[in-house]
């Protein structure tokens, strides 16, 4: 199996980096400058001269932060580019040359006012230039017979701790106070999307013929208001203004706006009947991210904080 990566420096795309270095898989992971729409004769060259059995595209506007979710609404040109005109040249390449294609997609290609999960029969109904563009290269890559397709749940992970970060400088800024929106997410940590991602990719090279559109996503959606709750609980086990600030910590509920949605959960059933990828719960993942996230401080500050609170408690 020879893996060519487009997106590779995303967060999911550096989990899967990992993974396959460990497991010695052969890939190629190009430079994201390599990959502008409107110079096809490039990437064709790069995927021809690699010649892989299978191509991945974990390119995204909004992979390195979730506030470019916003920004794509004033972005639109490049938000295009990246998810619309690229899987669209990536396709064209691969039908050519027959060689199988998975998309990384995601759930703002729904219109979040289902009130229970989104499964892959469900109808799309995007709410914002980020979605439209999705669900638009989506549609490309369809036109290949040998695509798969993987909507993914809310990511997080040790290479995309955005708003876990924000949530944990709030807390600290506004004495406890932090703004949350009112809605349903999936938590999915990308380092379980990426295992996933392999998982298929193994069947596929084995000639399974699973083709189609699939939903992955942490075991479990939680309200924003809930996760954020919860990336406090952990980063009070680093973080000593964090841990004095826990019984006074006050979220203030915001109404969700476009293109933002209420409800991105997703399930996950087809997946699992068709290929056994099982949802994994996402807190030991959130707590290594948290970990990350106090870099290098953690066994340190972990040390005087437990050495700080058995005095007190002594006392």
């Amino acid at each position: 199996m020879k893996l060519f990566l487009v997106g590779a420096n995303s967060p999911t795309g550096k989990s899967l980096v990992e993974i396959l270095r460990n497991r010695k898989i052969r890939y190629l992971a190009p430079p994201d400058k390599h990959f502008d729409p409107n110079k096809p004769a490039v990437i064709s060259k790069l995927v021809t001269d690699y010649a892989p059995t299978q191509l991945i595209n974990m390119a995204d506007f909004i992979s390195g932060n979730h506030s470019a979710l916003k920004r794509a609404e004033n972005s639109d040109v490049r938000c295009r580019q990246i998810n619309q005109q690229l899987p669209a040249k990536l396709v064209d390449i691969c039908r050519q040359r027959a060689i199988p294609m998975l998309q990384l997609s995601n759930s703002y290609v729904f219109d979040g006012e289902k009130r229970l999960g989104y499964n892959e029969n469900d109808e799309p109904d995007p709410q914002g230039v980020y979605g439209h563009c999705s669900l638009a290269g989506e549609n490309a890559v369809r036109k290949h017979a040998e695509h798969v397709i993987l909507r993914s749940g809310w990511l997080f992970g040790k290479f995309k701790k955005g708003l876990i970060k924000s949530w944990i400088r709030s807390a600290k800024k506004n004495a406890g106070e932090i703004a949350v929106s009112r809605r349903h997410f999936s938590p999915t940590p990308t380092e379980d999307v990426a295992a996933a991602i392999l998982a298929v990719c193994l069947q596929v090279d084995c000639g399974a013929d699973v083709w189609g559109t699939y939903h992955y996503s942490g075991l479990g959606s939680k309200k924003e208001k809930e996760f954020a709750e919860q990336v406090l609980r952990y980063a009070a086990n680093h973080d000593e203004e964090i841990y004095q600030l826990l019984d006074s910590i006050k979220f203030l509920e915001q109404e969700v706006r476009a293109p933002e949605i209420r409800n991105s959960s997703l399930v996950c059933k087809k997946i699992l009947d068709t290929f056994g990828i099982k949802q994994k719960s996402w807190h030991g993942d959130l707590q290594e991210a948290i970990k990350a996230l106090y870099g290098d401080r953690y066994r340190t500050a972990a040390a005087k904080l437990e050495a700080t609170r058995s005095a007190t408690h002594v006392a």
